[in-house]
């Protein structure tokens, strides 16, 4: 019987989750014809979206959990550097071939350090 209650608790909760997201995805749409790309509200809320992608970023880099915290913290940062060498070689394409370096390298690292 407990484990059913927990079961029902888990859903109950992914469930509230789902519907607070949802509310507020539509209260975004509704509010997103008022407002103006161009207005200050929007520069620092973009800035600060900016931000906090940069700060999970560099503390995934520095501080990781699970299976990235066997590498190396040079190797991490060496990585991260060739794939942000190889974004901003490309002006037009940069994303896919930046994620395809960083992706490749880490897969060689671990390839070569499981079969040495």
């Amino acid at each position: 019987m407990n484990a059913e209650m927990q079961g029902a608790g888990v859903w109950l909760a992914l469930s509230a989750a789902c519907i607070g997201t949802y509310i507020c995805r539509a209260v975004g749409v509704k509010l997103s014809g008022h407002i103006h790309q161009d207005s200050e509200v929007f520069r620092w809320l973009s800035a600060v979206t900016y931000a906090m992608v940069a700060a999970l970023t560099v503390r995934m880099v520095v501080m990781p959990l699970g299976l990235l915290a066997t590498v190396p913290l040079l190797l991490r940062v060496l990585i991260g550097g060739l794939s942000l060498a190889v974004m901003v070689s490309h002006p037009q394409r940069r994303l896919v071939p930046a994620l395809l370096t960083g992706t490749l390298l880490m897969l060689a690292y671990g390839v070569i350090r499981a079969n040495p």
